[in-house]
């Protein structure tokens, strides 16, 4: 929602406009006192180049546009990864088990402080070093309602010494699970488990980061 006080034949209104996407760059020079108060994610090219903005309530339809965002496994002292089973009020993939958290960077925001930001909101939880291990990951999946995911999603691993407290609109359920133990699981019942979180298992570089790590 975008807030504008406007004069109309000498007298003053104010209007509430919604913009959903926004394509282009914003220069300076087109500044008119709007005020942004929505969550915008990264509209991006094939390249990965930002090439606009769009509302994040806006973004996910079923012809969804390719955007940034990024996926993240969580790891305790245990060597246990959080699995989040997402909630039941999710626009797509409703109830199906995932990786800790997801998210989508906002515009001038670092992946590392869009990491450290979703986590606290959704998982009640900090997050210490992150690191990338799949920089390139990319995917379209379609959900049985039609809504379409369309990410450059690049992937990270971080640890975590804290007790997950999930908003429950986001998070219904949570388990620790060892990663060998996750990537049998989702390899016998893809079904079970969200698109990403199938095709990121499937990767030999996630295992493999694991171990170096």
């Amino acid at each position: 929602m975008i807030t504008r006080n406007m004069g109309i034949n000498g007298e003053n209104y104010r209007f509430h406009i919604s913009i959903t996407c926004v394509i282009g760059k914003v220069s300076n020079s087109d500044k008119v006192g709007f005020l942004v108060t929505v969550e915008q994610v990264v509209l991006v090219d094939d390249r990965g180049e930002p090439t606009g903005v769009c509302s994040k309530a806006d973004v996910h339809t079923r012809d969804t546009p390719l955007h940034l965002a990024f996926s993240c496994y969580v790891f305790n002292a245990k060597d246990e990864v959080l699995v989040t089973r997402r909630s039941l009020e999710k626009v797509a993939w409703p109830g199906v088990w995932t990786n800790s958290f997801c998210g989508h960077p906002l515009p001038g925001e670092s992946m590392e402080q869009a990491l450290r930001r979703r986590s606290g909101w959704e998982l009640g939880i900090e997050v210490t070093a992150p690191r990338v291990v799949l920089p390139g990951f990319q995917y379209r999946a379609v959900d049985v309602t039609g809504i379409v995911e369309n990410e450059i999603c690049p992937v990270y691993f971080a640890f975590s010494e804290g007790t997950p407290d999930p908003r429950p609109a986001e998070v219904m359920d949570f388990r620790w699970a060892k990663l060998d133990d996750l990537r049998r699981a989702a390899s016998a019942a893809p079904w079970a488990f969200s698109p990403w979180l199938v095709l990121q298992l499937r990767d030999d570089r996630l295992q493999a980061a694991r171990v170096l790590g």
